[in-house]
């Protein structure tokens, strides 16, 4: 019994590794950094106007993660608004958010977002030998059906992102990673797959602790 669990454990546990859109490319740790607590983190978005539902679908993921190991986190669309940062000056902008007590700061980019156009053919059946060989007449209606039936195009969307994690004091750079999800279908299942591709790295990199 406990032999089919194991088994089955591992094949679900394949599963939901396929299931997950974003393939983490590449990270990279301060040297020298160790995790610690961090009991409070803006958690800052960037995408272009027309992705603002991205930019706040992923702040909220990525906060929500960072909640579920005892980080307060807060989204800069909800503490400030999408532009606060954007008419002031780095000290300026380090100030208000030390001054409001943020001891590690989150910032999220989009990248890059492109579609690609995949042709499927209407059959891709091949002709059995014994129908080749067969009537001439019964070969000509397999190769028909497979020739003029009509196949079609989807459209895949993928996006590059990247994560970088900070300490608002010394306003040093702790974290970075790159990140790319394979057409994840909607808002809401790019931000819970990059989401946790980036946290889970930290975790692992010994940035955060759990």
């Amino acid at each position: 019994m406990k032999k089919y669990l194991t088994l089955l454990i591992a094949i679900c546990s394949v599963f939901i590794i396929a299931c997950n859109s974003a393939k983490l490319i590449s990270s990279w740790v301060l040297p020298g950094a160790t995790a610690h607590k961090y009991n409070s983190v803006l958690v800052i978005g960037l995408t272009g106007a027309k992705d603002r539902q991205i930019r706040e679908s992923v702040e909220s993921a990525v906060a929500k993660k960072l909640n579920e190991y005892g980080v307060t986190a807060v989204t800069a669309s909800s503490k400030y608004g999408p532009r606060t940062f954007q008419n002031m000056s780095d000290e300026e902008a380090a100030k208000l958010v030390k001054d409001d007590g943020f001891d590690g700061i989150m910032m999220l980019a989009l990248l890059d977002k492109n579609q690609e156009k995949n042709y499927t053919p209407g059959m891709v059946t091949r002709t059995p030998y014994a129908v080749i060989r067969s009537r001439w007449s019964r070969n000509y209606r397999v190769l028909y059906d497979r020739v003029y039936t009509p196949g079609y195009y989807t459209t895949s969307t993928n996006y590059e992102l990247e994560a970088n994690f900070y300490e608002a004091e010394p306003n040093e750079l702790q974290y970075s990673a790159q990140v790319k999800a394979f057409d994840p279908g909607s808002a809401a299942n790019l931000s819970a797959d990059f989401s946790k591709s980036v946290i889970d790295d930290m975790v692992k990199k010994g940035i955060l602790t759990k």
